[in-house]
């Protein structure tokens, strides 16, 4: 009776060892349950701080693009219109010394001769009262 009695001493402990491990293997079940809850969380968290920065950089990017392109732009404006003075300064430097050549030519034309002269002379005068 005394094998008996070990024998069932035995079958209990075992029974007890088995239902301790089921009882630890619960637990670490649950464990191992939250901590990828957990992991899915923070991956979550990490994605959505993710695409927040991506947006934010590409906003950013953006608007120092415009503003690139606006300071180009304008600095394109301002040359354009400096080289279009620059033109119409040069325009009306040589339409100013064609207008001279020709008045010149059209002098000498006129005052070849002496009486001609004589002639434009009096009637400066007579223009401007000096006589």
């Amino acid at each position: 009776m005394n094998a008996v009695n070990e024998r069932e001493t035995s079958i209990k402990d075992a029974l007890a060892s088995a239902e301790a491990a089921r009882t630890e293997m619960e637990n670490l079940h649950s464990d191992n349950q939250r901590i990828l809850k957990e992991a899915r969380a923070e991956k979550e968290a990490l994605l959505k701080e993710a695409q927040s920065t991506r947006a934010q950089l590409i906003s950013a990017a953006k608007e120092e693009a415009q503003t690139e392109a606006q300071k180009i732009l304008s600095q394109a404006q301002e040359a354009i219109q400096n080289e279009k003075r620059a033109a119409i300064n040069e325009l009306r430097e040589q339409v100013g010394s064609i207008a001279m050549d020709i008045a010149e030519k059209v002098l000498k034309k006129e005052l070849e001769s002496k009486d001609k002269q004589v002639q434009l002379i009096n009637q400066l005068l007579q223009d401007s009262d000096l006589k």
